[in-house]
């Protein structure tokens, strides 16, 4: 009870609720557009430079290859079932399933931070490169969820240019140049705009989030986007992608505390890079959806919850 109550009051999460508040009590609360698409790609920047630098110091191994192969593909390919459910079970329109199921393959640091200080009180601290496998799955989730954003359109226009517009995207050129700039980097060339890249970090973060607290507020006061239906996907989502990240880290090897921390990655659901990449990349979607579901409903509930559902899972299945 005390990392959930420590978690909930950091001021990154307060600061979303104080833009959520405001909104709801119409105040005249606002972050000008020019700052907050600066905010957007500093955090994809620092994001993926920091990915980078870990998996740098890290180093290249087996286990961390198969684990971030694994990682990769939970990334890529859990936002196809949550499109489904999200379009069928939820009714979305294709775009803001699109967003959504984007935030359902990333990844929440948060709750990888909390997860992993609770599973080292037990005696059961992952393997240090699942840092780099949560670097690697901030992306192509992102990039599933473009492809399947664009995909109606692009079937209109017979197919051209989707590709081009979801791999070269400037929200995913972004992430995937910086990680690789850190990654050649490494810690010693990192440490030259450490103090603007990860000191400013909290900060500048605790600013976009009242931002996007103010919008998905606002959103929510004049649409209601989260229906009774999309609420129960954001318990039911983390629960199947969660599942199926511990049996993927069990069937290629990782130890108990790993393939749990592989199933904690896989059931969180990004609020910090996907909602920056969907603000630049797809402006149409609701933000007062995918916020409301990913860090009103999916962040608490895994915290809460879901952190030792997971980690039973993988003791069950580990056999321990």
């Amino acid at each position: 009870m005390e990392t959930v109550t420590a978690t909930l009051g950091s001021p990154v999460v307060l600061f979303f609720l104080l833009g959520l508040a405001a909104a709801f009590a119409r105040s005249e609360l606002s972050i000008p557009e020019a700052i907050a698409k600066g905010l957007s790609i500093y955090l994809m920047m620092a994001i993926g430079l920091k990915g980078g630098v870990e998996v740098a110091k890290s180093g290249f191994t087996a286990d961390l290859l198969f684990a971030a192969l694994a990682g990769v593909a939970l990334s890529f390919l859990l936002p196809l079932l949550a499109f489904q459910l999200l379009t069928r079970f939820a009714r979305m329109s294709r775009v803001d399933a699109a967003a959504v199921s984007a935030h359902y393959g990333s990844v929440s640091v948060v709750t990888f931070v909390t997860a992993v200080e609770i599973l080292s009180r037990q005696g059961l601290g992952p393997a240090g490169y699942m840092v780099a496998v949560l670097a690697l799955m901030e992306t192509p989730a992102i990039i599933t969820g473009l492809g399947l954003a664009r995909r109606g359109k692009a079937q209109a226009e017979g197919g051209s240019g989707l590709w081009h517009e979801v791999l070269l995207n400037a929200s995913v050129v972004l992430l995937i140049g910086s990680f690789l700039i850190g990654l050649v980097a490494g810690p010693d060339g990192f440490k030259a705009i450490a103090p603007l890249f990860d000191t400013l970090f909290r900060g500048l973060l605790c600013i976009f989030l009242l931002d996007m607290g103010l919008i998905a507020g606002r959103r929510l006061s004049e649409t209601r986007s989260l229906t009774a239906r999309a609420a129960a996907l954001g318990v039911i989502l983390p629960l199947i992608n969660g599942s199926i990240g511990v049996f993927a880290g069990t069937l290629i090897g990782l130890d108990v505390a790993s393939a749990a921390a592989l199933g904690i990655l896989a059931g969180s659901a990004s609020y910090i890079a996907v909602p920056a990449a969907m603000r630049l990349a797809l402006p149409e979607a609701d933000p007062g959806l995918y916020l409301s579901m990913s860090l009103g409903v999916t962040f608490p509930f895994n915290i809460i919850a879901g952190i030792p559902l997971y980690t039973m899972l993988a003791q069950a299945v580990g056999g321990t």
